[in-house]
This record gives structure tokens, sequence and C-alpha cells, in this order.
């Protein structure tokens, strides 16, 4: 059957993959499915549960949870009937719920817990036409449970009508509004269409050559474009979808759920490899060298170069004899690691493939569905330290001064309220300028090098790119976060927040106090040293008007909750350059 619109799926595995674990969450130490059937009963009574309470075509639902089965079953329920889904993350601050009710004109939320109720309660309180009605994923005093939305629909209107609020649905219907929050402003309302997601998906389908039956592994947040398109992806593909019980457990569920299949940010799988690594330190003897030289081998690996029989038959060895045991830690069945969000450091690239587990990076952004570029599953497919190929369907070109234009059925309807800011970024062509600054490698793979509007200019008149030496800083398990600073004066420095546990063991291993606090112990002599040092060598591979001449050490990480990190854990920079502002001044005294 064709797919139009994003429920079809249901209907698309129902017919030819009718999966009995559909969607899988764990409850009360057991993992529980839904099938297929289960999924599309449970949606079909959201729909007419929503439709009893007085939502039509067009109509905003927000849904406010962390990944669960009731998420994407919400989702469905809210497509049939024409409404539109507004997503939210778990983590945004009140003030951004209060705008986004108002500015979508929210008229009923789903909410996960009592803590996100209390939130969205004191958000409502502020305003003068809020949503509606409350519903909660989690049984609570006082609260109408999400059942109580199921039940309405069992007692509401027949299937017959149903099928028929379901058939005036079209493929450039409104689906949903994701806001944006951005590195700077209030959030804005994206605009994306059923066919502007599909499109995307069906252009990705052949980036997962595995059949039927699969298992993925979800714990990105089902608020963020990617995870959501990942997950109608999967569906589309036959895959059943498992969701983590958290990012603490991540270790633990790809043991249990042994997934051929996740999707993650560049943050996430180095601390997966950095973890990997710490227990190769703890070996000892012919173990600890053998553990060693592997990861040796895997640090030279290329994708694009065949190293010769001598090399092969090393790493051929090397997989069975400490590669197996990173495929074990990660469930024994991954074969595809899909990274977004951000860029992924070359290291971690080169040994996961030696490893035998191909890590695919992807590029795009919400404002189109989300993928634009994409490394491809055959080694010819991947160059290290490119995203990829432009996957189908999908038009790209780079501007004059560099930036990124991309034009495809996938790019936003435009900014909601906001045909202003649309205007900005669309052009009268339908050129959609990602603000990204990029260049093509071998006339093939995209390269993204910077953030258009976060490059500076120096008081020489240079202009830095912040995110390549932010990355490349990055690359040390001593560095946790960095920001580059530096506009109109005479050089760059860095504002670092360290790795304090891997700082510490450090500390220890030469005989530094082990009682300091982590602010104490950042403003030591020896850890000043350290970082300088660490600067220096990331220097080498720098311009010298491009080098980071001053580093701050921070104590506190940065976070969505205190406002400088966004949701997708970007950095705000003007918040966090506000925040240090005494500490950037001594920088340049």
């Amino acid at each position: 059957m064709e797919i139009h619109r994003t429920f079809d799926l249901l209907t698309h595995l129902a017919t030819l993959n009718p999966l009995a674990d559909c969607l899988v969450e764990k409850k009360e130490g057991a993992w529980q499915p839904l099938s297929v059937q289960q999924v599309q009963e449970f949606s079909n009574q959201v729909s007419l549960g929503l439709r009893s309470l007085g939502i039509e075509r067009g109509d905003k639902v927000a849904i406010i949870s962390a990944n669960r089965p009731e998420w994407v079953i919400a989702d469905f329920g809210i497509a049939q009937l024409g409404a539109v889904s507004v997503p939210m993350y778990p983590t945004i601050t009140v003030e951004d719920y209060r705008h986004i009710f108002q500015d979508a004109g929210v008229r009923v939320v789903l909410v996960e817990n009592q803590k996100l109720l209390n939130r969205v309660q004191e958000a409502v309180a502020g305003l003068d036409q809020g949503p509606e009605v409350i519903f909660t994923f989690d049984k609570l005093p006082d609260a109408r449970h999400f059942g109580e939305l199921l039940a309405l629909g069992q007692s509401g209107e027949d299937a017959s009508g149903l099928e028929a609020l379901k058939a005036a649905v079209q493929p450039d219907d409104l689906l949903t509004l994701i806001y944006t929050s951005g590195t700077t402003g209030r959030p804005k309302g994206v605009m994306l269409s059923h066919r502007n997601i599909l499109y995307n998906c069906e252009n990705l389908t052949g980036y997962l050559p595995l059949p039927a039956g699969q298992k993925a592994l979800s714990f990105l947040p089902l608020s963020h474009i990617f995870e959501r398109t990942a997950t109608y992806l999967y569906l589309l593909l036959g895959f059943s979808i498992w969701y983590a019980e958290g990012v603490e457990r991540i270790a633990d569920n790809l043991r249990e759920v042994q997934p051929q299949v996740f999707t993650t940010v560049p943050r996430l799988l180095e601390k997966i490899y950095d973890k990997i690594v710490a227990q190769g330190q703890k070996l000892t003897g012919l173990k600890k060298r053998l553990f060693f030289w592997a990861l040796d081998l895997g640090l030279r690996y290329d994708t694009q170069q065949d190293q010769g029989v001598l090399y092969n038959a090393q790493l051929a060895l090397a997989n069975k004899l400490v590669f197996s045991k990173w495929r074990e830690a990660l469930g024994g069945q991954v074969r595809y690691i899909v990274s977004g969000g951000g860029a992924l450091q070359p290291r971690l690239a080169r040994v996961f493939w030696a490893a035998g587990i191909r890590v695919m990076e992807g590029y795009g952004m919400t404002e189109t569905s989300p993928v634009i570029a994409a490394s491809q599953p055959e080694a010819s497919g991947n160059l290290i330290g490119a995203v990829g190929p432009v996957i189908p369907g999908v038009e790209v070109k780079i501007a004059p001064d560099g930036e990124i234009l991309t034009r495809s059925p996938s790019v936003m309807q435009g900014y909601y309220n906001r045909p202003d800011l649309t205007a900005e970024v669309i052009d009268q062509d339908g050129w959609l300028h990602t603000g990204d600054i990029g260049q093509f490698v071998e006339a093939k793979f995209l390269k993204i090098t910077d953030r258009k509007k976060e490059m500076f200019k120096t008081s020489n008149g240079k202009y830095v790119a912040p995110q390549p030496l932010e990355s490349k800083l990055a690359e040390s398990p001593l560095v946790e976060q960095v920001m580059i600073v530096g506009e109109g004066e005479k050089f760059a420095a860095a504002l670092l927040v360290p790795a304090f546990a891997e700082l510490r063991a450090w500390a220890k291993s030469h005989n530094l106090p082990t009682d300091l606090s982590d602010a104490a112990l950042a403003a030591h002599a020896q850890v000043q040293q350290l970082y300088e040092q660490l600067v220096q060598q990331t220097n080498a591979a720098f311009a010298q008007w491009e080098q980071i001449k001053k580093v701050a050490l921070l104590p506190v990480l940065w976070s969505v909750e205190s406002g400088e990190l966004t949701p997708t854990m970007k950095v705000k920079r003007k918040v966090i350059s506000q925040n240090n502002q005494q500490r950037i001044e001594s920088l340049f005294r």
C-alpha cells in the first residue's frame, strides 16, 4: 500500500508485518510488548477520545513526556484526527512551556508524570487562555489519566466515523509543530506536514539494509525530530522499537534487548567509548597490551583505503580477541549506530567501524525533517570527518560565502505565526539557508565546518570558526564542555569545563590532594598547567591567528536547567558569555 500520512504506517504494518512486539517498554522489571493491532486500537481510541472533547482538524495537542509507547500512540491518534501534535521537551523552562502553549494555541496537554504536571500547571496558571484539558500517562491522584481518554474513545463515535476523519487528512496537511529552542531567542514552531517527514523516511530506507523483524533501542527524545523520524523509519522497515529505561540504564538495556540498531548523539557514543577504554585500563599484563594494541589498530582504520594484507590480518585477530567483547557490551547484535545532532569525533568512527559496528553520521535540521546528508552503510559511502553524501531526493549547493543551502519536499512549510522569519531562511527559489558553513570533499562528501552565525572576527580582522577548535579540544577525555570566545579581542580564548572524573584520576596519579572540591581542583596550579598544555597540543592543528591563547577552567557543568544548553545539548553562547562575563574579561586583560 502507499503511505501518504504517518498513520498509514500502522495499516502498512498490520497488513504486511503484524509485529507482536511493535512497541516495547519495561514495566515492573519485565519487558512488555504491544502488538501492531494493539497500537492501532489505542491510537483509534485516542482519536475518538479527543474528538469527544471537541478537538477538530488543526487543533493543537501537546505531548510532554520521555519516550514510552503512549507517546507514539498519542502521536498517531492526534494525526488521524487531522489535529496537530506539539511535542515539547520535558527539560525546558516553565516560561518556554507558557510561550509555546500561547503561541500554538494548545487545547489539550498529554503529560508524563507528577513533576511535569506541576510545571505545566504553573505555566498554565500564567495564561489568560491556556490548555483546556490535561491528561497524564502515569496514574496520579487528582489528575485525569490517559486511560480516561482511551475510555472516551471506546464510548464515542464508531469506527466508520473515524475512517471518514482519517480519509479527510491529506499529505500536505500540518502534522506537527516542533518548537526549536535554538541558541538565541524564544522557541519558534517549525511546521512539518506528513509529506515532509515521510519523504525523508522513504529516502532513508536503503541506509538500514536489514530484514523486517529487527530490534531498535530508543532513548533519544521523541520530542526531537531525529528520533521522531527514526521511529517512523523503523516502523516503515518493520522493526520493533524498545524503549530504554533512561540514559543511565542504556548499557544494561543494550545487553538485555540486543538491538540491531540505535540512534545516538556523539556525546553519548563518546561516553560508551570512554567506559570501554576505562575497562581496558583496569586490565593487566598481556590482556592490557592486547587491548591497547587492538585500540591502536582501530584508531588507524580508514573506510576509504585498504591498508594491506598485514593490517587486515591483524584487524581480524583484534576482532576475535578484543573487539568481539566490545560488541558484546553493546548487546552482541548491533549492526548500525546512527549518530546525529553534532559532529562525531573521527576517532570514534574509526574504532567502531574497525570493531565491526558501522557508525553512520547524519546531518540535518528540524526544518528539513531532518536529514540532508548521511554516511552510507558501505565503507565506500563513508569519509571519516565528513557527514556523507547528500541523501536521495535532496538538493544541496554551497553559496559563495560557504553557507549550505538545501531544497527538497522535506523542507518545512515555515515557522508558525512567523512569516518574517520564514522569509529570512527560505528564498524565492525554495532554497533553505541552513546557517551552516560547509564544503564538498572529493565532490561527494558534505563536510560541515562551522555555524555561520557563530564565527567571529578578532580585533586583528581575522575570522575564527569556533567549532573546529571546540571539537578538537573535546577529543580529550579530560574535557567535558568547551566554548571558544574572543569576538573583537586580540585572540581566541577558551571557557572549559573539565571532565572531573578523569581529572580526579589524573590528580590522584600525580599525588594531588584527593579531598579538593571541583572548584579548588580546577584552580590548582598543576591542573591549570595540564590544560594549558592540552590547549598547546590542540593549537598545533590550526593557523596562528586561530589559536587559543588563554583558557579559563569552570567548575560547574553547563546544563539545560541552567539555561546554558538547548534541549539538544547545544551551547547557548550568549547566555554562557553573560554568565561568565567577568571571567571572559579577565582573559583579555
